[in-house]
């Protein structure tokens, strides 16, 4: 959602939502050259209302983006709250090479389309960071997880992991986690 010192009608907020669930969608599967007047036409609404949302191209690149990572991160905050730390922790790491493998080319188009100094993009490394960070802090409470991790660390192996599966196997995949994973027991 934009950030705004007033909140939007809720007619208002289905058309920002539907926006961006199609552009995030037609980004995917036509790059991010899709005319914004098409994601418009798509989303069914006009395209002053596109343009009223999202002035510029780069503001709803930014939308998709941090509605991507929002998603991913509450992914991580609802593991914790539903599954023992382990198992908790193992799930989301998996959940995240599963997004990288899945969104590799509309995640490279949105970070290419984002300044990694943008409050989008810082606000981005934060959600994930504090979102893994709940789940290696509670494995490391019960004793399953090296104290020297943090979770920065577990991002950057989840990264690594679905960059270097993305054209493997699902047994290639599933391995190379098993591997991570066994690293980061305590």
């Amino acid at each position: 959602m934009p950030d705004s010192e007033r909140p939007m009608r809720a007619d208002a907020r289905r058309n920002y939502e539907r926006i961006v669930a199609t552009a995030k969608d037609l980004f995917t599967t036509h790059g991010a050259d899709v005319p914004l007047d098409d994601v418009a036409k798509k989303a069914g609404v006009g395209a002053g209302t596109l343009y009223r949302h999202f002035p510029t191209r780069e503001k709803l690149f930014e939308a998709v983006y941090r509605d991507e990572i929002t998603v991913l991160a509450d992914r991580a905050f609802v593991l914790h709250d539903e599954l023992p730390p382990w198992e908790a922790l193992e799930a989301w790491l998996r959940a995240q090479v599963t997004w990288v493998v899945e969104r590799h080319k509309l995640a490279t188009i949105l970070k290419e389309s984002i300044d990694s100094g943008s409050e989008t993009f810082q606000y981005c490394q934060k959600r994930l960071r504090e979102a893994t960070g709940v789940l290696v802090e509670a494995a490391q409470e019960a004793g399953l997880v090296r104290p020297d991790v943090v979770g920065a660390d577990v991002l950057r192996l989840g990264h690594g992991a679905g960059m270097a599966v993305r054209n493997c196997s699902p047994e290639d995949g599933e391995r190379v986690l098993d591997v991570i994973l066994d690293g980061l027991r305590a």
